[in-house]
């Protein structure tokens, strides 16, 4: 295209948005007036009873006489408090996240066998289909690993023998898989990235069977392959935090939206794996870290408590960082007193601070935590606020020294767990497909001839 037709078009473009804008809104007064519940939530803010599932619980309040009394937060998988399985698994000082995945996807802890004989199984199934890494990931690198991932697991679909089918033994083979190779295209992914985007040397590492799943993503990002203990422990605890979070949440909703639809397993992945990119759910973790470098930039002293609370007050005036009035990693649509994820990864998080010698950061993250809520209900309000896992699960993975480009789809490679549990439940028990409704508020009108316009 020529400069000319370049900039016609883009001149057309802009007069096109505004004709878009003007013939899409929507009164806001309409939302009240045919009650809607916007985000599909109750005007106390909890969630519209969507559906039933017996994959996890999240806990954060207690519904008394119709008001809503904060209280300490709990997660649960299958009726197992989380916090139980990550106390275990450090006590014994093993990894856990296998254990969740088969916690989650068949609904009872396995046996020291059962445990050993699935994880040998999700080793062994860990090198990508012939042709796959070349032809899906090497040949069209992506700047966004997340588009590279949904991608790559809708791909997946064209390497299945019987890819469509909904059948039991089909949805828990195809659930394993995706457990198995989702952490090798992200590795992949990442460095074809790094490669032909960025411009540095390219690292091939074959996926290895007999170590965990936190272990081998370290083994497959680094050029030399090296991790200690404590990364590949932490990486684990947080693998294990973020594999499930109930029904509700957006990307699960969306697993559950489109497998209600009858559609193959690929495709509801990928479609969680979108939803999961956006900066209000799985992103989020990213940008706390630019909200924490604005931090840096702003102010002289980022342990000064005045003026952290100087600087979070101009964010929650939206004079600050991204202009939005959100402090990233503070509030939750469930957690009110505390988010027990991120109450585990702020305590691993404190010991990486002392062991990587970034004790500074670590308190500019804790004033933040311990700051906002007060600002916010002088500003706003009183509200029930906490940190949420996202507060905490950047400055994890910075210690851990992986890249921020990573931090969603690890979480995107925990979540499968969750998403593919769901995906079960809907398909077997959901029984109708997912369709709320929607009030049309535009007047009738007429259609008018093309030469009379």
């Amino acid at each position: 295209m020529d400069q000319a037709n370049k900039e016609y078009f883009t001149k057309a473009l802009s007069e096109w948005c505004g004709v878009v804008e003007e013939n899409t809104h929507i009164d806001a007064k309409h939302y009240d007036n045919y009650k809607v519940k916007r985000g599909l939530r109750n005007s106390d803010g909890t969630g519209v009873l969507a559906g039933l599932t017996n994959v996890s619980q999240v806990h954060g309040y207690i519904m008394y006489e119709d008001d809503r009394i904060p209280d300490d937060g709990k997660l649960s998988y299958r009726g197992i408090d989380v916090s139980e399985i990550v106390t275990a698994c450090e006590k014994e000082n093993r990894f856990g996240y296998e254990e969740v995945c088969y916690l989650l996807l068949f609904g009872k802890l396995p046996t020291k066998q059962e445990l050993k004989d699935f994880t040998a199984l999700v080793g062994e199934m860990r090198p990508l289909p012939n042709g796959f890494r070349e032809d899906m990931i090497m040949k069209t690198p992506g700047n966004d690993v997340m588009n590279k991932l949904a991608r790559s697991v809708l791909s997946m679909y064209s390497y299945d023998r019987t890819p469509d089918d909904t059948d039991l033994y089909n949805l828990v083979r195809q659930s394993i898989l995706l457990f198995s190779r989702m952490p090798t295209m992200v590795a992949y992914a990442y460095q074809a990235k790094t490669h032909y985007i960025d411009g540095k040397s390219l690292y091939i590492h074959n996926p290895q069977p007999d170590l965990s799943i936190a272990e081998n993503f370290l083994y497959m990002i680094r050029p030399d392959n090296k991790y200690t203990d404590l990364e590949a422990k932490t990486l684990d605890l947080a693998m294990i935090l973020h594999a499930e979070h109930s029904g509700g949440n957006n990307s699960t909703f969306t697993t559950r939206v489109v497998s209600s639809s009858g559609t193959d397993t690929y495709s509801a992945i990928a479609a969680a794996i979108g939803s999961l990119k956006g900066p209000k759910h799985g992103g989020a973790n990213r940008k706390v870290m630019g909200m924490i470098e604005d931090f840096k930039q702003n102010i002289s002293d980022i342990n000064d408590r005045d003026q952290v609370a100087g600087h979070i007050e101009k964010i929650l005036n939206k004079e600050g960082f991204d202009r939005s009035g959100l402090v990233y990693g503070m509030g939750h649509a469930i957690y009110t007193k505390s988010d027990p994820r991120a109450v585990h990864l702020k305590r691993k998080a404190e010991e990486l601070a002392y062991v990587t010698g970034n004790e500074e950061e670590f308190k500019l993250y804790s004033l933040i935590e311990e700051l906002t809520p007060e600002i916010f209900a002088r500003k706003k309000g009183p509200k029930a606020m906490c940190a949420n896992v996202d507060l905490y699960s950047g400055y994890v993975y910075q210690c851990l020294n992986i890249p921020p480009e990573l931090y969603t789809p690890l979480f995107a490679i925990a979540r499968t767990a969750g998403w593919c549990a769901h995906r079960i439940e809907e398909i077997l028990y959901g029984g109708k497909i997912i369709r709320p409704a929607y009030k049309n508020v535009r007047k009738r009108a007429e259609y008018i001839p093309i030469d009379e316009r």
